[in-house]
Formats: C-alpha cells, sequence, structure tokens
C-alpha cells in the first residue's frame, strides 16, 4: 500500500513540474513578445547583420550630379591589375579625361553594376580609350585586394587597355579616397558615386549612384569639346 501510495505521489509530482514547466514557457513567450513591440529597434538589432545593407539602400536611389573639388597631389605610387607601379596623377590620367569608380572585388550588390556600367561605356569610347579617355576603378579595399585579385576582377567585365584598376599601399590608397571624397572608415560603406574630371582644366563632376553609361559618355564628350574652346 505504501509502495501504491508513492507512486500516485510521484505521478502527480511530475504532472505538476510539467504544468509548472509548460506556464514558464507561456510566460517567457509573452514576455518576449510584449518587449520586441514595447521595443521594436531591439528587435531589429537582433536580425542578421548584412554587411551589404548600406549598398542595397544606394541602389534603390536615384543618380544625381553636382560639381566636385578635386586637388590630385603628386607622387602617388600605386599598383595596377599587373603589378606595375603607376603614379595616378602623371602616368594614369596625365592629359586625358577621367572617369573613376570604386569597388571592392567580395561586393555583390554596388560594385557589379558599377563595373557592369563602365564596361559599357568602355565600349561607347572606343577610339578614345587611352588616347583621350581613361577609366579607373580603386578599390576602397586595397589589404585583400591584390593586383591578381583586381585582374581576375577585371577580366569579368573585358577591362581592355585604357582601364585602370588600381590599389596598393593602404595609407596611399586611403589618401586617394579621402582626395576623390570616397573614404569611409569601413570600406564596405562607401558611397556608390563616379567621378568625371578633366585634371588639365581642374573640372570635376560627382555622380552619386548609377549615371547611365550614355550620360557618363555625354559628359565625358562635353569636357573633350570643352579644350576647343
Amino acid at each position: 500500500m505504501g509502495i501504491i501510495s508513492m507512486g500516485i505521489v510521484n505521478a502527480h509530482g511530475d504532472s505538476s513540474l510539467a504544468l509548472l514547466s509548460s506556464a514558464l514557457k507561456n510566460s517567457v513567450i509573452k514576455i518576449a513578445v510584449i518587449f520586441l513591440m514595447t521595443f521594436p529597434m531591439t528587435a531589429q538589432a537582433l536580425q542578421p547583420i548584412d554587411p551589404h545593407a548600406h549598398h542595397r539602400q544606394q541602389a534603390a536611389a536615384k543618380s544625381k550630379m553636382a560639381m566636385a573639388e578635386i586637388e590630385l597631389s603628386d607622387n602617388l605610387p600605386l599598383l595596377n591589375q599587373f603589378g606595375e607601379q603607376v603614379d595616378l596623377r602623371q602616368d594614369i590620367i596625365g592629359d586625358k579625361v577621367v572617369v573613376v569608380g570604386f569597388v571592392y572585388t567580395t561586393c555583390v550588390t554596388v560594385c557589379p553594376v558599377v563595373s557592369s556600367i563602365f564596361s559599357l561605356v568602355q565600349d561607347k569610347l572606343k577610339d578614345k580609350m587611352d588616347k583621350e579617355v581613361a577609366l579607373v576603378m580603386l578599390t576602397v579595399d586595397p589589404t585583400r585586394d591584390t593586383p591578381y585579385r583586381l585582374l581576375s576582377y577585371a577580366k569579368k567585365y573585358n577591362a581592355k587597355k585604357g582601364w585602370h584598376w588600381l590599389t596598393g599601399d593602404k595609407k596611399l590608397v586611403d589618401k586617394v579616397l579621402k582626395t576623390f571624397g570616397a573614404y569611409t572608415p569601413l570600406f564596405e560603406d562607401h558611397p556608390a558615386m563616379v567621378l568625371i574630371g578633366d585634371e588639365t582644366k581642374s573640372e570635376w563632376y560627382r555622380y552619386y549612384v548609377f549615371p547611365a553609361p550614355e550620360v557618363i559618355q555625354a559628359k565625358v564628350d562635353e569636357l573633350l569639346l570643352h579644350r576647343l574652346n
């Protein structure tokens, strides 16, 4: 009889524990729901971090143009996609009209779009490439983007002579990025933009987000025409 009574007590005890556990679980869920409804920003913070969120927001924006003040200094040795040391102002830009973009090879949002636009611009400019016009793609992640990686990336967009992909010492690259107004402490947050300029006349234009290839071509032709006046 004692054994049977003990069994009944154990059974009731297990049942009580189960009910208590279920009640606690429901209470925790209710508290969590109330907390997240009260503090929605915390709920957003709990979402997985998207390293390309900044770029996705920019991709949804419309392109805008503004004049830019760019003062390039001499002695800016960088490395091109072939591993050759080049001076940005003397060897790459010189007396050419230049179109400058900013990428990093692990980017999966804005950078492929900008690179594709440059590829179309390259085809539109044809015979002017490397004679009157230079395209420049500067990495914002020089620590990882070696010349080899840039060359491999450039091949995806059929980069030809006159389209320069540049990297180099991080301090020097950061200096150039700051000069162009494209530097950010976190390279993933770099602004989506294109610069078009004529260094011989100190005339520069900044296009935010994605200017169409036809827009870039038109501005290049306009700057070349200005030289005749």
